[in-house]
């Protein structure tokens, strides 16, 4: 059985990040920890919980916040994604696990799926503290998802709407906004396939998450090249979970940035598309990152 708390701890800015801590009953002794995030403009409501709870079942403590201005966290405006800004927040997380009496701050890994999987690959690389990564079906290249979002004739029309936008805060005006998903082709939106449109509009407790961000998010998404930074990984150890049939964080791209990693480096292939790994294929993939943390992190015993 495990226990899980709401918690919050600062980050810069004056931000205050909203959290759950998963902690398995009964420990007699500080814990090896997880530290999770959830992926692109979602929150820790979408389909985390699952994981967190399979991991601290496993013995871990877990930890699993909402990027800032997203879910419980604040920052403003709201549902504004910088990678970068999310990657500080995230090594402020790790501090934070390492303060907990229930944790044994020299074990702990990290778990980050779909943008946050891209945020796992620049901390795996960038933050020795971690013992272990997990990046599922994670971001690779912005500029490479991106072209093939956007249609070639389309292309045009977003950039100027970027350089319109940045203009108008030059005015002093708020930043520009557009629906995260939809189906309408007059609704401006950052993603319209069905797949994904279903995933965001899971339910999710009231006040939690919107339909609505800012498009200067598009561009830092399309800026962003976590992939990069996966040859710098080792000698930390890294897990790759890849889905088959990945359009939305494609497959080839996964399967290409696995061939730079050095060792040690596992990659497991499931079937599906990018959002199966939280419904079908959720069994296959919690198994794999279970059987790391396990591996990589040592006996979670009292």
């Amino acid at each position: 059985m495990t226990s899980r708390y709401s918690v919050s701890f600062p980050a810069d800015g004056g931000v205050t990040l909203g959290a759950w801590l998963f902690v398995p009953d009964g420990a007699s002794r500080p814990r090896p920890a997880i530290t999770m995030a959830h992926g692109y403009a979602a929150s820790r409501y979408h389909s985390l919980e699952r994981f967190a709870q399979a991991f601290a079942t496993a013995g871990f403590v877990v930890l699993v916040h909402d990027h800032r201005s997203f879910g419980d966290s604040g920052g403003e405006p709201r549902r504004d994604v910088d990678p970068w800004r999310q990657i500080a927040d995230w090594r402020r997380a790790i501090s934070y696990l390492e303060s907990r009496p229930e944790v044994d701050a020299q074990r702990i890994g990290l778990w980050g799926t779909s943008f946050a999987g891209g945020h796992a690959l620049v901390l795996g690389a960038t933050d020795r503290r971690l013992r272990c990564v997990v990046s599922q079906v994670p971001t690779i290249s912005g500029y490479e998802q991106g072209l093939r979002r956007v249609s070639p004739d389309g292309q045009a029309a977003l950039e100027a709407l970027f350089a319109d936008d940045e203009r108008a805060q030059l005015r002093g005006e708020a930043p520009y906004r557009q629906a995260i998903v939809g189906t309408d082709p007059n609704i401006l939106a950052a993603y319209r396939a069905s797949e994904i449109v279903d995933f965001y509009q899971q339910p999710v407790p009231d006040g939690m998450w919107a339909n609505d961000m800012t498009v200067r998010s598009t561009l830092a998404a399309r800026m962003y090249e976590p992939g990069s930074w996966i040859a710098r990984i080792s000698p930390t150890p890294l897990l790759l979970v890849v889905a088959k049939g990945d359009k939305v964080t494609p497959t080839d791209l996964a399967l290409s940035a696995y061939e730079r990693a050095l060792e040690p480096k596992k990659l497991v292939l499931i079937s599906g598309g990018h959002f199966d790994p939280y419904l079908d294929q959720f069994p296959s993939a919690e198994a794999a990152a279970t059987a790391w943390f396990v591996e990589h992190l040592g006996p979670t015993g009292n």
